[in-house]
């Protein structure tokens, strides 16, 4: 947090999940290990922590976000013998399509998809001498030679997997900080994995395209453990469709009724996997808000990006959020191959009438392996250098300019808020900056 002024900004830190539930499965087998989460820790503390334990080997999870500290950290430790050159394996949708790439940097292994079995496996051959050629899902070069074994299933059974080793972290720092920034403090949970929608510009990396979902009782039994062991104000629900299965929202309800449980919490999902009996459910057992995806308010737009939805549902259903007494939220990408300025008028005059209590807004950027990089990659105009940064850096041909963007953000948020705000001052002030930002988007067409 403290290296990355935009994220010590927005101070919504998240614990990394992903690996305490790889430390809880690893755990399960007998396997020990600890947990080092750097959100609150500096790089040199982090490598304090390893030269006390000089493990043998080190898991390292890698994003877009963590990426560059990542390849410091692997660099570090294969050249100083001070930290006992240990195997080092890394995970996380950043691997998936960049393996020669960090494999070069000096990691020994990479994990592709899913983390639990494979680690597993792998620690497990690594720590006995035994080979490891024939372990799914993993990625390592012999020399020189990209060395890529079969793809390892998906977990069918999720109710195999133990809950996350949450002991293995401290939660205080989390829980303080979402009190202290946003008035109640949270903690993340997750129900599910992968996600059926085919939506060009996200990752499905890890999990693909699939949708298997825990037991509503388990995930009862979990939201029970941490209520009394942490006692947060509120959950947030990192599945990516929250209502996908309208079957799994009505068992759920129905467990946290029976257990006579209710907890502020805040979930993501589909304009059209909503209705009216989901949204009074949700209410009942405690979600205060739900992220309702949009990505833009032009149906060309959406129909681009391949969301298979209409604005006008969308719109409604924030709409209904907001009725039923739920704050809702919403997402816009601007920037989008082939998005006109008509486009963000559109989505302007959308955001105004679906009337979201909270939404945020990106300027579109390909990942890697995504549809839309595939599609966008004959016309990358700006590739920076692979280790010192990300496909957040990587521009291409656009309607416009890059400065028109920048822009265009401004207006819309300008736009939105001087239609929101109730003092006429404030609102002239903020119409007056709309006007500034549309000026200067038209300057850099």
């Amino acid at each position: 947090m403290k290296e990355d002024a935009k994220e010590s900004k927005i101070m919504r830190p998240y614990p990394p999940l992903g690996l305490l539930y790889i430390s809880a499965y690893l755990k399960k087998h007998g396997l020990n290990n600890e947990v080092f989460d750097s959100t609150f820790y500096s790089f040199e503390e982090q490598l304090q922590f390893i030269e006390e334990r000089i493990p043998k080997i080190i898991g390292i999870y890698t994003n877009l976000m963590t990426k560059i500290n990542v390849i410091k950290l692997v660099k570090t430790l294969k050249n100083n013998p001070k930290y006992g050159f240990p195997k080092i394996i890394i995970g996380g949708p950043d691997v998936t399509y960049n393996r020669k790439n960090y494999l070069n940097t000096g990691a020994d292994f990479l994990v592709i998809g899913e983390g639990e079995v494979t680690m597993l496996e792998l620690c497990s051959a690594l720590l006995s001498n035994k080979d490891f050629s024939t372990i799914l899902g993993i990625a390592y070069l012999k020399n020189g030679n990209l060395l890529e074994t079969s793809e390892r299933p998906k977990i069918k059974d999720l109710n195999n997997l133990p809950i996350p080793n949450r002991h293995a972290i401290d939660f205080k720092p989390y829980l303080r900080t979402w009190k202290t920034q946003h008035g109640k403090s949270s903690m993340t949970i997750s129900t599910q994995r992968g996600c059926p929608y085919t939506c060009k510009w996200c990752s499905t990396a890890v999990y693909g395209v699939s949708y298997r979902r825990r037991p509503a009782r388990q995930v009862v039994e979990e939201i029970k453990l941490i209520m009394d062991a942490y006692n947060p104000d509120a959950l947030w629900f990192v599945d990516d469709v929250f209502t996908v299965s309208h079957k799994w929202i009505a068992e759920f309800h129905n467990e946290m009724i029976q257990n006579h449980i209710t907890i502020p919490f805040e979930i993501i999902t589909r304009a059209e996997r909503l209705n009216d009996l989901v949204l009074q459910q949700l209410k009942e057992i405690g979600c205060y808000r739900i992220w309702i995806g949009a990505e833009s308010g032009s149906q060309n737009v959406i129909d681009a990006m391949d969301r298979r939805v209409k604005v006008k549902t969308v719109k409604d259903m924030i709409q209904k959020t907001n009725a039923f007494g739920m704050e809702s939220g919403t997402f816009i990408m601007l920037g989008y191959p082939g998005e006109t300025e008509q486009d963000i008028n559109e989505t302007i005059q959308y955001l105004k009438e679906a009337n979201p209590t909270h939404y945020t807004i990106t300027i579109a950027y390909p990942i890697k392996g995504t549809s839309l990089y595939n599609e966008i990659e004959n016309n990358i105009t700006e590739r920076p250098n692979w280790e010192v940064s990300t496909d957040r850096e990587i521009d291409f041909k656009r309607t416009y300019n890059k400065k028109y963007y920048k822009y265009a953000v401004r207006k819309v948020v300008n736009e939105i808020e001087s239609y929101k705000a109730k003092s006429i001052i404030k609102r002239g002030k903020l119409k007056m900056k709309s006007i500034v930002a549309g000026r200067l988007m038209k300057l850099n067409k």
